[in-house]
């Protein structure tokens, strides 16, 4: 498989090697398998021979031409976490060639790859609409206002639909190196990020901060404190959006709008996020854990954990 690894000026250091450095592994221990999979022919492009990362260091690159018949394209992330810049960036005239260059990849078919703010230069040029996608946690308030025809979902690390994957935040390079791996060789994959001790990382949403997600809409910010308040109390919208001035249907949508979910499960999330915050640094019972946290039956919040944290009360305790 021919890839091309895009490198623009700007681009994300540690995005940028982690694929590379994922890659070369996997090539170099691909003959510890009793039937290696083929060699991943990895090129790294770029607009200009040479190119400053986000961090100033130079990379020398193959001429872009290489991009255009790679059977793979990946576009490692922006180092620009400022949402107004980031804006500015993916649509300025600055990166209308690499816009150019995904509707092409994308014409042709070619898959496409990328990861945390990179995943807007893909959303900017068209790729992912229609499509389920994922980005940096953090940038999904943002991402989905701006890209209403992408099915954006941030829990998920890595997502692949209809030739193109995407992956969430920063150092999700890794996962969607990985990703890439396993479409080949699901024991390469596992066999690389053991080498590499990287753990398997289906979901953002553990290292996802409730309260920064809701800081983008006034209204929702509102409701995220006062269902603090509340989490030991059964939930009710409606008592919740008479509390905050705001009609229950206003409620709903602006949650929905910035969060792309229900007010339901954000305090489900919310629960959660504070019951592991418990679990890891008092010595409460489970039991009064959960009351704590608004829920009578220990069991909920169990299930809770597992399917929303992706981990157990127990594992939380002994980490």
């Amino acid at each position: 498989m021919n890839v091309t690894v895009l490198a623009i000026d700007g681009v994300f250091d540690s995005g940028l090697s982690g694929i590379l450095d994922v890659l070369q592994v996997a090539n170099g221990m691909r003959g510890e398998l009793p039937v290696p999979p083929p060699e991943w022919k990895v090129t790294t492009a770029g607009f200009r021979r040479r190119v400053h990362t986000g961090l100033g260091h130079v990379v020398s690159t193959a001429p872009i031409s290489e991009a255009e018949h790679c059977d793979l394209l990946i576009v490692p992330a922006l180092a620009e976490r400022r949402p107004d810049a980031l804006i500015e960036e993916v649509s300025g005239s600055g990166t209308v060639a690499v816009r150019a260059l995904l509707g092409r990849a994308l014409a042709r078919k070619t898959h496409v790859a990328s990861a945390c703010t990179g995943t807007f230069l893909l959303a900017e040029a068209g790729v992912l609409d229609g499509r389920r996608a994922t980005t940096g946690w953090w940038l999904a308030p943002l991402f989905r206002s701006r890209y209403p025809a992408v099915i954006l979902d941030q829990t998920r690390m890595v997502i692949t639909a209809e030739g193109v994957t995407t992956a969430g935040a920063a150092f999700g390079h890794v996962d969607l190196a990985l990703a890439v791996v396993r479409m080949r060789s699901p024991a390469l994959a596992d066999l690389v990020s053991r080498y590499l001790a990287v753990d398997e990382r289906p979901s953002q949403a553990v290292y996802t901060i409730s309260s920064a997600l809701a800081q983008s809409d006034p209204t929702v910010s509102a409701f995220e404190r006062w269902a603090r308040t509340h989490l030991d109390e059964p939930l009710s919208v409606g008592r919740a959006a008479q509390a905050l001035g705001v009609s229950e249907r206003t409620l709903q949508r602006s949650v929905q709008a910035t969060l792309g979910t229900s007010p339901v499960r954000f305090v489900q999330d919310l629960r959660v996020e504070q019951a592991t915050h418990l679990l890891r640094t008092t010595d409460l019972a489970l039991e009064t854990i959960a009351r704590r946290v608004g829920y009578e039956n220990a069991n909920t919040l169990r299930i809770l954990l597992r399917e929303r944290a992706g981990t157990t009360a127990g594992a939380l305790r002994r980490g």
